[in-house]
């Protein structure tokens, strides 16, 4: 198939041209002669790399804690709808055997494969946080970091872990990190009460990775900088839920400016209720009210979103000032290296996997390709 009349979305720049794929790759970027009879014409339209999630629950009305693999691929084929082509299925802090069964499921649909989406792994967010972060989780399963414990969770799966969120300021925590830095699976900072001094107590461990800045974790305070100041005081990545509810659109700017959009991904942190309409929902068994665009437990307490990548992007474009390839690689490239995947996904070069998107001047997706095949 040859893409032509499209914006092209590169790391550092945006160019019209066109995109020649073939089996399912990136044969040719601007090809000078092609015969090729399948031709889709962008008509201006932006060619962005698909979007990559690497902190979403569910969508579509499931979850990933459902533990099918026909939950993984609906939510695989929703998400798609919305530009995202390869996704974390998230975990939530559930009972060992429950977190276990995800783990299968989604070693499963990994290989496999699934109808939308394309599954690189597993994000574990919980049981290893602390109880005084819990957020929207359930603070009846939260476990101590020990190594042992984990490598109980996770059985033969390891090998399906990208990320695990833990709170390094949690007993055994230290030991667990350098286990997971030394098997290449990033270990990321969250749900977590540390303070400024554990934190990096943390990253010295090998922690290189935060999840969902600001939320559920100690704040920046001039003389108590937190968890946010040793992310803002050190090289490792972070993720924004760039819904405008989860963090207000000034202390986003502030976050980027600090970090550097290189430091930064996107994320939706989407819960089942993402794509459907308001009502009751679950989450790691617990009862979500979702109205007016934000999920509650009945605290209050934000229980995930119903964002998709899309409208993250389109929410950065509107409320910042940064040139649009910057804003796109936090949904592309980025993600692509936390799941060690940059040397074929996330970014539009030969050779690369076809995963691609066309989307207009608002940001609104026509067109979503996934490994070479057009899904809408």
């Amino acid at each position: 198939m040859l893409i032509k009349n499209c914006k092209i979305i590169y790391e550092d720049r945006i160019e019209e041209g066109s995109v020649l794929l073939h089996n399912g790759k990136i044969k040719s970027i601007n090809p000078e002669n092609t015969d090729e009879k399948d031709v889709m014409d962008a008509e201006g339209l932006y060619l962005s790399p698909g979007f990559i999630d690497v902190h979403i629950h569910g969508a579509g009305g499931h979850d990933t804690m459902d533990g099918t693999y026909e939950s993984l691929n609906i939510i695989s084929k929703t998400i798609a709808k919305y530009g995202t082509t390869s996704f974390l299925p998230t975990t939530m802090t559930c009972s060992t055997s429950d977190i276990n069964k995800a783990l299968e499921t989604i070693k499963e649909a990994k290989l496999k494969g699934t109808d939308g989406a394309n599954i690189l792994g597993a994000h574990l967010e919980g049981p290893f946080i602390s109880p005084k972060a819990i957020g929207a989780q359930n603070p009846d399963f939260v476990e101590n970091p020990y190594l042992q414990t984990f490598l109980d969770i996770v059985g033969d799966n390891i090998d399906t872990v990208v990320s695990v969120t833990i709170a390094p300021e949690i007993e055994g925590a230290c030991e667990l990190i350098a286990y997971l830095r030394d098997k290449d699976i990033t270990a990321s900072m969250g749900h977590t009460k540390a303070t400024y001094e554990e934190a990096m107590v943390g990253i010295q461990c090998g922690v290189s990775h935060s999840t969902h800045l600001f939320n559920a974790m100690t704040g920046l305070h001039h003389r108590d900088p937190g968890v946010v100041g040793a992310i803002f005081d050190s090289s490792i990545t972070t993720e924004t839920i760039s819904d405008g509810i989860h963090i207000s659109y000034p202390s986003l700017r502030i976050a980027y400016k600090q970090k550097g959009l290189d430091k930064v991904l996107l994320v939706t942190d989407a819960m089942m209720a993402c794509s459907m309409p308001d009502g009751i929902y679950s989450l790691g068994g617990q009862k979500v009210i979702v109205e007016n665009g934000a999920a509650r437990l009945k605290s209050g307490s934000l229980a995930g979103s119903i964002l998709t990548l899309d409208k993250a992007v389109r929410n950065v474009y509107n409320n910042t000032d940064y040139p649009l390839n910057e804003i796109v690689n936090m949904a592309t490239v980025n993600p692509a290296k936390l799941c060690k995947v940059d040397t074929f996904k996330g970014s539009i070069k030969e050779g690369f996997d076809a995963d691609l998107l066309l989307f207009d001047d608002g940001i609104n997706v026509k067109k979503v390709i996934i490994n070479g095949n057009v899904i809408l």
